[in-house]
């Protein structure tokens, strides 16, 4: 049965705002429900492990309700990164929220796990601002994973529609040009995600199911 490793931020301030963030959860409950339809394993790793901080639970949402519910006692203890063994995950999912913005791309044990994974043939997939950890990955052979791959992420547009753009320690979209990425996007907050080599991006919560397509799709 494969197995898809969803990576939770462990940052829980919104900058010097006085606001909470954390992992957005539709991020990964949508697609956790694509995965488990198509028989996939679900589990989680976390940059400081335990119990990582949630935004985006949304009252009505009965998809994040179910997802929170059956994997409560996962949530409340997850692992971190160097005590996995890249072999047991055929894709690992880097989940948005604006916390990632602040330890995602420093996440060091978190990005040699993620290289691992692809290297040995698997995916890595990002949504929204879970794409800050891939920036700084890197390959056997010091070449940044994003270099010359299409690549999507929260935008440089939606961080303004939204106000943050001067709370935000970088622009992800820019971060991941830099490094050579493609960047694809779309309108604010329409669904757009691509796939490319084994990489997988949305650029937003709308496109977080799509990614999971997506991914199982690389490794049909």
């Amino acid at each position: 049965m494969p197995q898809v490793l969803f990576a939770l931020t462990s940052h829980g301030q919104l900058g010097d705002t006085g606001r909470a963030t954390g992992f957005y959860v539709p991020e990964v409950a949508h697609p956790a429900e694509v995965f488990r339809a198509h028989g996939w394993d679900i589990a989680f790793v976390s940059v400081t492990g335990g119990q990582s901080p949630r935004d985006g639970v949304k009252e009505g949402d009965t998809v994040t309700d179910s997802f929170l519910a059956a994997h409560e006692g996962q949530l409340a203890n997850t692992p971190t990164a160097d005590t996995l063994n890249p072999s047991d995950y055929d894709a690992i999912f880097y989940a948005g929220g604006h916390g990632t913005m602040w330890d995602f791309p420093d996440a060091t044990a978190l990005s040699r796990l993620a290289a691992r994974i692809y290297e040995q043939g698997g995916v890595v997939a990002g949504v929204c601002h879970g794409p800050a950890g891939l920036v700084n990955i890197t390959l056997t052979g010091g070449t940044p994973l994003v270099d010359g791959k299409q690549v999507s992420a929260f935008t440089n547009e939606e961080e303004a529609a939204v106000g943050l753009t001067d709370v935000v320690p970088f622009a992800l979209e820019s971060a991941l040009i830099e490094k050579g990425a493609k960047f694809t996007k779309t309108g604010n907050f329409q669904e757009h995600a691509v796939a490319d080599s084994r990489l997988v991006t949305g650029q937003n919560p709308a496109s977080a199911a799509k990614v999971a397509e997506l991914v199982i799709a690389e490794l049909a």
